[in-house]
């Protein structure tokens, strides 16, 4: 079943791959437009935020934290794309509704484009990173092979997401709001700029039950500890992705048809 969804995504996909080209392109553009450094901006907002942060917090959590600029950074990276990414998928089908409503072509091609979009940008932040583990004198080990897992683990669960918003987006347009509010809470609540060290072992593990800190945590574990998760913690990431992509696909499968009726 799930891998003839698949081929049935990249049989769509191939077929209507000029749209979905366009797609991106328009996304890029529209992003960028009238703006005198364009795609820089991808390189320069997630680094003045994270000078910003840098100077609010680290007198207050980084002296006891080795490597806190990149322990920052890993975490500001992280929620920074899961913000970008779910947010534009979220207005990603009443911003073409005029499309939508005149062509027939899968819903989710719009999603994508806008993930790819994000995507892109967390690319380029991402080679930032690396600059910034050579400077603060991080050891470069195979084990960094791995960061390819938390990555596709992470752009699977913020698809899955985007739906789930999309949908309710063209249902109820509180919700833009509403979430706004959720990403601030969220913010907090993943382990950015302060540690869970000082808190007991049973609070450690429900901060797990939020998936954004379970990436940031992953990322941590490989570049700072040099050390691979466990298995089970592979799984847990994993259980997150296909349990956001599963809810999405099954929302967008049954309200398909309704969409239309509510641009």
């Amino acid at each position: 079943m799930a891998s003839k969804t698949i081929q049935r995504v990249v049989n769509n996909l191939k077929s209507n791959q000029f749209l979905f080209e366009q797609l991106v392109n328009r996304d890029f553009q529209k992003r960028y437009k009238r703006t005198a450094l364009g795609m820089a901006w991808s390189v320069i907002s997630p680094l003045m935020n994270l000078l910003v942060m840098m100077l609010v917090f680290s007198r207050l959590f980084g002296r006891n934290v080795n490597h806190y600029v990149i322990y920052l950074f890993s975490g500001n990276i992280t929620m920074a794309y899961f913000r970008e990414s779910t947010k534009n998928g979220m207005s990603s089908l009443m911003n073409n509704a005029g499309v939508i409503s005149k062509i027939n072509v899968p819903k989710y091609l719009f999603l994508l484009s806008q993930n790819v979009s994000a995507l892109i940008n967390y690319g380029l932040t991402i080679g930032i990173y690396f600059v910034f583990c050579v400077g603060d004198g991080i050891t470069f080990t195979p084990k960094m092979l791995m960061l390819w897992y938390p990555i596709v683990c992470f752009v699977i669960m913020n698809i899955g997401i985007g739906m789930v918003l999309s949908a309710l987006y063209v249902f109820f347009r509180d919700i833009q709001y509403l979430y706004d509010i959720f990403l601030t809470l969220l913010n907090y609540l993943s382990v950015i700029f302060y540690t869970i060290d000082s808190f007991p072992a049973k609070v450690q593990r429900l901060f797990l039950l939020n998936p954004v800190y379970a990436n940031i945590k992953y990322w941590r574990t490989i570049v700072l500890d040099a050390t691979v998760p466990s298995f089970s913690y592979h799984l847990l990431i994993l259980f997150y992705a296909l349990l956001f992509l599963g809810i999405g696909a099954f929302i967008y499968k049954k309200y398909n048809h309704r969409f239309v009726y509510y641009f």
